[in-house]
């Protein structure tokens, strides 16, 4: 398991993969991570030109690691992490970064994790009782939907429904970055959607 966790780029990837044209994260100072395309066919300990999205030129010299490679246009803005081809820290802080300013989305799924983001602003537009029956009953339906916390408090409380079954819904995350409010919002779900459904009945739609 320790191989799998401590395993490089070099080890997943050759050079082959880095051919002229291919795209690729570079670190950056200021944005820390900038998108770029190698000029040339990568080679290790050589002054690689790349052509940055800003249009600059600049030059790596790389002895151990490949750079990342960027995903492809198309994907950009799914809203499920896990469809993207490649998942790495610089895929998934653009890919959250788009959604959030491009598509004023905060919410994201990876799987079956939902990753929120802190907007630090008044958003009671996306958790009045008109999104709550949005989400009400749709049951395993829910991914077909927006992501949305609503989404998690729903297939914990169909699955209670419907199989009589514990269930736990796990908040977690850096100080400040709005799990309380989450849970909240958890809660809130869950009460209203108990006081209008029985365990037979729900999931079934009016």
């Amino acid at each position: 398991m320790n191989d799998f966790v401590t395993i490089n780029r070099r080890k997943l990837f050759t050079t082959e993969n880095y051919k002229k044209g291919t795209r690729i994260w570079l670190r950056d100072s200021e944005k820390v991570w900038i998108g770029g395309e190698l000029l040339d066919d990568f080679k290790f300990n050589s002054r690689n030109k790349i052509q940055l999205q800003d249009g600059q030129v600049t030059e790596i010299d790389e002895s151990e690691e490949l750079p990342f490679l960027r995903n492809p246009d198309v994907l950009l803005g799914c809203d499920d992490l896990t469809t993207l081809s490649y998942l790495h820290e610089p895929a998934v802080l653009n890919h959250l970064s788009f959604r959030f300013v491009k598509r004023e989305a905060i919410y994201t799924y990876c799987g079956i994790v939902l990753v929120a983001i802190n907007p630090y602003a008044n958003c009671s537009q996306l958790y009045g009782d008109d999104v709550i029956q949005v989400y009400r009953g749709v049951g395993k339906q829910v991914r077909e939907l927006d992501p949305h916390i609503y989404a998690v408090a729903e297939e914990a409380f169909f699955d209670l429904s419907k199989f009589g079954k514990d269930q736990s819904v796990i908040v977690s995350g850096e100080s400040g970055a709005g799990k309380t409010v989450s849970a909240k919002f958890v809660m809130r779900y869950l009460a209203s959607v108990a006081c209008s459904s029985s365990s037979k009945s729900y999931g079934n739609k009016p």
